[in-house]
This record gives C-alpha cells, sequence and structure tokens, in this order.
C-alpha cells in the first residue's frame, strides 16, 4: 500500500512538471589511465607498460528534463589519444617501444540529479549511466628495438560495455542557452593492457574534461 502511494504522488510529481527536450555538444580533453605489468622467471624480470597522452574528445547528446532535479540523457561520445607501448626482458636484453593511436567511440544512456530547480541561473548536477564503448589502435612506428620480440598487432580493437560517472554545472546563458562544463570518468576492460607483454592488470579509465553548449527547447 505505502509503495502504491509512493508510485502516485511520485507519477504525479513528474507528471506537473513540464518535460523539456534538450540537445548539446560538448569538447576538451581526454586523459586515459596507463598500465604495467610484470612476470619473473628463472632467468630474468619481463616488463610491460604502455604511456597516454592528452588527446581530443567530443561528446554529443540529446535528452529531457523530467522535473526540477531529474533528467535523462542519451550519448554519443569520441575520444583519441596516443600511446606508447613497451616491453623488456632483463634475461634476453631485448626491449622495444611502439607509437600507436587509439580512438573510442561509445554510446551511453545516463541519467541526472540536479541539486537546484530547473528556473535557476546555475544548477551542478551528478551523472551515471552505462553503454557500449568500441576501441581501435593502430600502429604508426616503432621508436626503439633490440632483438627479436612479439610486437602487438599492427591493428586491434574490441568492443565492451563501458560504466560512466561525471559532475558538472549548467549556467543559463539566455532563455534558452546554457553553458555546460562537466567531468567525466568511464571505465571498462582494458584491451591495451592485453596486448602487452607480459599483459596488465587495470581496466582502462577514460577521464575527460569538457565544455559547451545546451540548448532547450
Amino acid at each position: 500500500m505505502h509503495r502504491a502511494m509512493f508510485l502516485v504522488v511520485l507519477s504525479g510529481s513528474f507528471m506537473s512538471a513540464q518535460v523539456t527536450p534538450y540537445v548539446g555538444v560538448i569538447g576538451g580533453i581526454s586523459t586515459l589511465s596507463a598500465d604495467a605489468g610484470a612476470r619473473a622467471s628463472g632467468s630474468g624480470l619481463s616488463l610491460s607498460a604502455y604511456a597516454p597522452q592528452n588527446g581530443r574528445a567530443l561528446n554529443i547528446f540529446a535528452g529531457f528534463h523530467l522535473h526540477n532535479y531529474f533528467s535523462v540523457q542519451a550519448n554519443y561520445i569520441w575520444n583519441q589519444n596516443d600511446l606508447v607501448l613497451s616491453s623488456t626482458s632483463s634475461s634476453s636484453s631485448t626491449f622495444y617501444q611502439q607509437a600507436r593511436t587509439s580512438s573510442q567511440q561509445a554510446a551511453v544512456f545516463d541519467f541526472l540529479i540536479y541539486f537546484r530547480r530547473r528556473a535557476s541561473r546555475v544548477r551542478p548536477y551528478l551523472g551515471t549511466g552505462g553503454g557500449v564503448m568500441h576501441l581501435a589502435s593502430t600502429a604508426t612506428s616503432v621508436l626503439r628495438s633490440n632483438g627479436i620480440l612479439a610486437l602487438p598487432p599492427a591493428s586491434f580493437s574490441g568492443t565492451r560495455p563501458v560504466f560512466r560517472s561525471h559532475v558538472g554545472i549548467d549556467i543559463r546563458l539566455a532563455s534558452r542557452l546554457d553553458f555546460r562544463y562537466s567531468f567525466s570518468e568511464s571505465l571498462n576492460k582494458n584491451d591495451i593492457s592485453q596486448h602487452l607483454s607480459p599483459p596488465a592488470p587495470r581496466r582502462l579509465a577514460n577521464f575527460q574534461n569538457l565544455f559547451g553548449f545546451v540548448f532547450r527547447f
């Protein structure tokens, strides 16, 4: 009985609030997490790592403000980063450093909670959601090498589930236009680490600082 009453009150509050659709574009900087692996043997130690560089990021989204404090949002997210993969073995004195490019495309559905009413000029929010991410990486050159080591494939890719959390703020510039800042973290299985020799254990985290605009209809 109490649950039924709660659902009635909740649905009534959503129905009483005007649903407002919106679209937006934000872009900025993407930072990938690094990773490293180690494997000991009777004759020495093998080490591997990859080092990412900051890259470009873009988030195109559309959503609905359902209530003063709740919104839902669908996202297309893209980023590109350069990487350097390296591996060495103390037992054989072999090593390599390989330069690569890496890109990620993701489709994510988010639920946003705002901390101020829709009529407020400044509205901080917290968002979380999930979706699917596709990573593709291509080798560009071998920077250094010595001896015979199995290099990572010239190209590899993977499609994985992804979890995303983000915080941000919407600042009203005009009656239907907002400025948005967002800091997000996406977490998924690491297809880069799997191709190191030896493989590395950590998941892939993608941190994004994004700025742009939101248009409300």
